[in-house]
C-alpha cells in the first residue's frame, strides 16, 4: 500500500454492567484502490445502514464508525443465534495528496465507497511532447 492511505485499527469500549469490558470489534475487510485522479476505498458493511454509519475527516484521520444492528422481528425471540449486534471503527491516515474537500461516500448493498479524488497537484497527466 503506498503512502496515501494508512490504516489503524481501534477497538470501543462500552459500559457492561457495573464493569467495563472490551466489546467484539467487527474490522470490515477493506480494498483501496488507485486510479490516477483519485483513490477508492471499498469496505464491505452487510447489515450496516445510512443511519448507523458515521465517516468523519479531523486532522487528516478518516474514521469509519458504526453498528451492525440484530433485527429481530417483534414478539419473537430466537432459539439460536450466530449473528450478533456488533460495533466496528477503522481510522485510515491520509496523506496531503487527498482532496479532503472534494471525497464522496455510497452505500450500496452492503459495500461502502468512498472516492478521495487526489489534489490537482498530485493527479497523474500525460505531457504531450510537441513536434519541433
Amino acid at each position: 500500500m503506498n503512502n496515501v492511505v494508512r490504516s489503524s485499527n481501534h477497538s470501543p469500549l462500552q459500559q457492561g454492567g457495573e464493569e467495563q469490558r472490551r466489546e467484539e470489534t467487527l474490522l470490515p475487510a477493506v480494498d483501496i484502490i488507485e486510479e490516477s485522479n483519485a483513490l477508492k476505498l471499498l469496505a464491505d458493511m452487510p447489515g450496516v445502514t445510512n443511519e448507523t454509519l458515521k465517516i468523519e475527516l479531523d486532522n487528516n484521520v478518516l474514521s469509519l464508525e458504526g453498528e451492525i444492528a440484530l433485527n429481530m422481528p417483534e414478539g419473537l425471540s430466537a432459539l439460536h443465534a450466530e449473528v450478533r449486534g456488533q460495533r466496528f471503527a477503522r481510522r485510515f491516515n491520509l496523506s496531503h495528496e487527498v482532496d479532503s474537500d472534494a471525497i464522496s461516500a455510497t452505500l450500496v448493498n452492503g459495500v461502502l465507497t468512498l472516492t478521495l479524488p487526489k489534489k490537482d497537484s498530485h493527479r497523474t497527466r500525460r505531457i504531450e511532447v510537441q513536434a519541433a
